[in-house]
């Protein structure tokens, strides 16, 4: 079988995406690496699993359904296609949470001042 061209590659930042998946059920992971794996290979990614986040400056969260459960993991892109994963929630509102978007951009700002 041939192997797909990656356009990106997905990095973990720590361990907060770990952290996060490991919490998470069988069916929940299989559908996440499904999800990162499309990222990976697919040139022009749906809005339905990459979405950026308005108001913030190259901040991104992808976008996981399992059955009626919906989940959220922040990420952003570094040096053109490496995509960085930073953390991730369970959604329960329509609205992403304000914490979770602060979280999120302090995990960005550390990773930059890092580099």
């Amino acid at each position: 079988m041939k192997e797909q061209p990656k356009y990106r590659t997905v990095i973990f930042y720590k361990d907060y995406f770990r952290k996060f998946f490991a919490k998470q059920r069988d069916k929940v992971q299989n559908k996440i690496v499904w999800t990162l794996t499309l990222i990976e290979e697919v040139q022009s990614i749906p809005e339905t699993y990459l979405k950026h986040i308005e108001s913030t400056t190259g901040l991104f969260e992808i976008r996981v359904q399992q059955g009626s459960d919906i989940f959220r993991i922040f990420c952003f892109f570094d040096e053109g296609n490496l995509v960085v994963l930073m953390n991730g929630f369970q959604k329960k509102t329509q609205k992403t949470p304000a914490k979770e978007i602060e979280k999120a951009l302090r995990v960005k700002y550390e990773y930059e001042n890092e580099k």
